[in-house]
């Protein structure tokens, strides 16, 4: 397997360092529009002669189609922000490799009930070409990170292995991480943070489809387990709610992830005063020659830390797992499978923050399926749409076992 890396960010550079002690694939092109950063994880890594690094800009979907063909790469993996989806999908198509992301095509709200209906849902993009990956024999697995990506795999476990009848899959995401130095410092990109957190979040009802609610509704105390503890968790927009239903028969799927007060405060306050837009606005340029476009939301994440030099400065655990209510042998049943990495073990282990570390983990093992012939398939697939017992076995294999609790 010969495989396009594009990202050479935090998740992607931990995709090479876990990637880098497993045998499945014969050789890995790091790409990223910063040349230097796809050069630093490549020598990182050094001397494994598998690796390789080169530019690339992840909107040109002629320039991607064509470095995918120059490098005979069978697969591309997509280690961008979403904003980068669609050319990357496209590229792959057109350059007859198969697709993995960890992030959706971005959504956009209805414009006259944001908070009711949906409008353009994650993924509609991509889901509209279904027809033309299955015609070519290629597959697009898509959300394959952590959220969505492990937390899909769960709800497929929970359906062939442990329910009867699902009556509500709830994804869970919390974490008791603190970074020193800083009052407000997320941990994973603040770009897709505000586009997941700010835009309405959907629900899907069995009896309804999907359906929108407002920003930050329905919070609930969720106790996360290896003493992370209750952390209150709200409704964001994610891509599980998106993804289950296509597969997973339940009657209700939502996503809810542990912000806590001072986060969604800050949040809100990005968004009332318009730091949260992504359309470019004119700015007086500083040397008094004209104006210059700059996207507000850009300027936000030029002005925060990038998540990925964080590790040092940060403690604590994050987990990521799916809450499944329902009846076994007509008893009534409710577990939570889960995923916790604690930062000071991904840090000494791998040199990755565990936020970062999480994500990237479950592409590769998604790749090394794939190079086996475990997992296999055409057309657009999520995780939850192949079998999960392979994904969780080899996860634990690579030395991150998951874990199960009885509510």
């Amino acid at each position: 397997m010969r495989v396009l890396l594009v990202g050479a960010g935090g998740v992607g550079t931990a995709i090479t360092r876990i990637a880098a002690r497993r045998s499945f694939f014969d050789h890995m092109v790091v790409a990223d529009y910063d040349l230097a950063r796809a050069e630093s994880a490549v020598a990182a890594l050094a001397p494994d002669h598998r690796f390789s690094a080169e530019r690339i800009d992840a909107s040109d979907e002629a320039a991607v189609a064509a470095l995918l063909r120059r490098e005979n790469c069978d697969v591309l993996l997509n280690a961008t922000d979403p904003r980068f989806v669609m050319p990357l999908f496209q590229a792959a198509l057109s350059a007859g490799a198969n697709y993995l992301d960890m992030a959706m095509s971005l959504s956009r709200p209805h414009p006259e009930r944001p908070h009711e209906l949906c409008g353009v849902k994650l993924g509609d993009s991509q889901f509209e070409r279904a027809e033309d990956w299955e015609k070519a024999g290629a597959l697009a697995l898509v959300g394959i990170g952590v959220e969505p990506g492990l937390s899909d795999v769960f709800a497929r476990h929970a359906a062939d292995e442990l329910f009867d009848e699902i009556e509500e899959i709830g994804i869970r995401d919390g974490a008791n991480l603190t970074v020193d130095g800083y009052d407000f410092a997320p941990s994973f990109s603040i770009w897709t943070t505000i586009e997941e957190c700010l835009n309405p979040p959907v629900v899907w009802e069995a009896d309804r489809g999907w359906f929108t609610t407002a920003p930050f509704s329905e919070p609930e105390v969720f106790d996360f387990p290896e003493g992370i503890g209750p952390v209150e968790c709200v409704n964001v927009e994610h891509e599980e709610v998106l993804l289950v239903p296509r597969w997973v028969e339940a009657r209700r799927v939502t996503f809810k992830y542990g912000l806590g007060e001072d986060f969604i405060r800050t949040l809100q306050t990005l968004h009332l005063v318009g730091l949260d837009r992504t359309d470019p606005v004119p700015v007086p340029a500083a040397d008094g020659s004209g104006t210059v476009q700059v996207s507000p939301r850009d300027v936000v994440a030029a002005c925060l830390p990038d998540p990925a030099t964080l590790g040092e400065r940060m403690h604590g655990k994050t987990c990521a797992g799916t809450w499944v209510k329902g009846t076994k042998d007509g008893r009534p049943r409710e577990v939570y499978l889960y995923h916790v990495v604690d930062n000071q073990w991904s840090m000494r282990e791998y040199g990755s923050q565990a936020v970062v570390w999480q994500t990237a983990i479950n592409p590769v093992v998604a790749l090394e399926l794939l190079a086996s012939g475990t997992w296999s398939g055409s057309g657009i697939l999520g995780p939850e749409a192949l079998p999960a017992r392979p994904f969780l076995d080899l996860l634990t294999e690579y030395g991150s076992p998951w874990g199960m609790r009885e509510q």
